[in-house]
This record gives C-alpha cells, structure tokens and sequence, in this order.
C-alpha cells in the first residue's frame, strides 16, 4: 500500500500504524521515511545514499521523532513541532514527523495537533504509531490513514530465532510472551530470564506436593535475589505452564511451550481436572492484573502458590 502511493505519486499527510509493540511499526516508519527522501529510487529506499543513510543514523534535517515526555506527549511538544516545520525544507521532498505512543497524546496536544493536520503550511507526511489506533481523537483518524499492524507468528519467530542461535526452550517460551522479534531479543538476552524459567518449573513441582513449601522456596528464589523485578514475566510463564496441560490432556502436543519438560507435563496433567487448570489460568491472569494495580507483588505470588497447592480439584489416573 506504502509503495503503490510513493509509485502513483499519491503519498497521505498522515498514517497511523496500529499495532501491538514489536510489530515493526517503528521500523517500517523509518524505512517509509528513507523512502521519501531517497536520492535514487522512488518507491522505496535504496539505503545506500547520503539521504537513506542520515535517516539510518538519525540525522536527517527534515526527520523529525517526537518521544512521550514522560507519561505523555504534551501540547508544548507538538508546538516545538509546528514551529520546526514552519521552516522551509532544501529539498523538494516533504518532511516527515513520527510520533511513538501517539496515544498517549494529552487533549491539549492532540488539539494542536489536529490543526497541524488541517492545516499544513508545507508538504508534510506524520506518521502516528500507537498500540491502539481507536484510542485516537475520532478527528484525527478521519483526517489519517489507518494502516494495521499485526504480530508475528509464534513459528516464524521461533525459526529465526533459533537460527540465531538462542536456546530452543527459551525461545519457545519467550516467542509467546513477546510480539516482536525485537522485543523476543531483549528478553533471551538477560541471563534473569532462563532463571526465572526455572524457578517457575521449581514452584509449579512443589506447590503441586503435598506438604508443600513452595512460599519458602519463593522468597529464597524470589524475593531474595533480583528475581522479584520481574513478576509480571513469572506469572506469564504460569499462565503458559497450565495452558500447556491442556494441551497435552487434549492431544495438542505441537501447541505444548515447555516441550523440553515433555515428561513433568505428561506426569502433572492427569493430576487435576481440565476446570482445575482453567482455574489456575484465570488465578495466573489476575495476579499479572494486581500487579498492574500496584498490589504487593510477595502477596500475589503467595495468593497463586496458595490456590496451587488446594488440591480440591485434584483427580486420579
């Protein structure tokens, strides 16, 4: 769609790229970017001129990024815009603005920015990225091109990624947390991340026993080390840890994530009735939830070892 309106001559003064982060929105702005301002080629960038190469190293006169200040992006922000792009460019390319988390835009600034939409004194291309296009002003999406953006397949992500050279068991987990390649790097790049893992494989065994000790092994696993930092991460591994159980009670032994732990999932699945493990997804899930509510993270994990070691819901077979 980019391509066919730089060939046809026919480019919009804004674009929205929604999407989840780590879908290529940043990357594809950038390159859409090149793409205008490119010296040899005029449907896409060539990456090798001294105008693709400025883009690539950020600083290319008529580019412009706009980053939240803080929680949002404020309405002296988009008038520093404004002001900048008052200026006439010394090329007869447009300039272009690319504004992140564009949601996070305070009213005040995505007023202003409407009037610059309206009203552009130069040729000019925004591109807005935002993790939830509809979270725009309705007068902004009017007057902008919505261009989707979607995650990558798990499977996709986990055939480059091992061909990278990241562990499997890593990857396979991590490709179902992260939606982006990217953002899949950052995590499997932090030696926390396979500890983690670990740990999570540990409680699961014990809280699962009977005369468990599960919340002792927590806080000397956890809440002793820098571990705790990343709770919202463990409890996504819980949630994936239950999901796997029904995917092995229900013959779905491709979709399982912890396949390197074939044998303690085919032990530990038949130990609880298929409502027993949604439920400890759904406990899984609403502990991530008060986390994101600023309830005390020790609690929460307790709250989960807690409802795992009930075996009320247990079965025999």
């Amino acid at each position: 769609m980019l391509q066919n309106a730089l060939r046809n001559h026919t480019v919009n003064h804004a674009y929205v790229f929604s999407g989840p982060p780590g879908s290529g929105q940043m990357k594809m702005a950038q390159t859409f970017a090149k793409a205008l301002f490119c010296e040899r080629r005029t449907d896409d960038a060539c990456g090798e001129c001294l105008s693709c190469r400025k883009v690539e190293h950020g600083n290319h006169p008529d580019l412009h990024i706009v980053e939240p200040d803080g929680a949002t992006i404020k309405i002296d922000q988009i008038r520093g815009l404004q002001r900048i792009f008052s200026y006439r460019s010394e090329s007869s390319n447009p300039k272009v603005y690319i504004i992140q988390r564009a949601d996070t835009m305070t009213v005040q600034a995505a007023n202003s920015l409407l009037k610059f939409l309206e009203e552009p004194q130069l040729p000019v291309v925004g591109i807005l990225i935002s993790e939830n296009g509809q979270a725009l002003l309705p007068t902004i999406q009017s007057r902008s091109q919505m261009v989707p953006f979607h995650a990558l397949h798990p499977e996709m992500m986990m055939q480059e990624l091992i061909g990278e050279g990241y562990t499997a068991g890593l990857v396979r987990s991590v490709v179902h947390m992260a939606s982006g390649l990217e953002s899949c790097r950052e995590i499997l790049q932090q030696n926390w991340f396979a500890e983690i893992r670990n740990v999570v494989l540990q409680l699961v065994k014990e809280s699962m026993s009977r005369g468990s000790s599960s919340i002792i092994l927590a806080q000397q696993k956890i809440f002793k080390t820098g571990l705790s930092e990343h709770l919202d991460i463990l409890f996504h591994l819980f949630h994936l840890w239950f999901k796997d159980m029904l995917h092995f009670r229900y013959g779905r032994h491709e979709s399982i994530v912890f396949i390197d732990h074939l044998e303690s999932v085919s032990k530990l699945a038949i130990t609880r009735s298929t409502e027993q493990w949604v439920s400890y997804m759904d406990l899984a899930a609403n502990c991530r939830k008060k986390l994101r509510f600023n309830v005390n993270g020790q609690l929460c994990v307790e709250q989960l070892l807690i409802g795992l070691s009930d075996t009320s819901g247990s079965i025999t077979g």
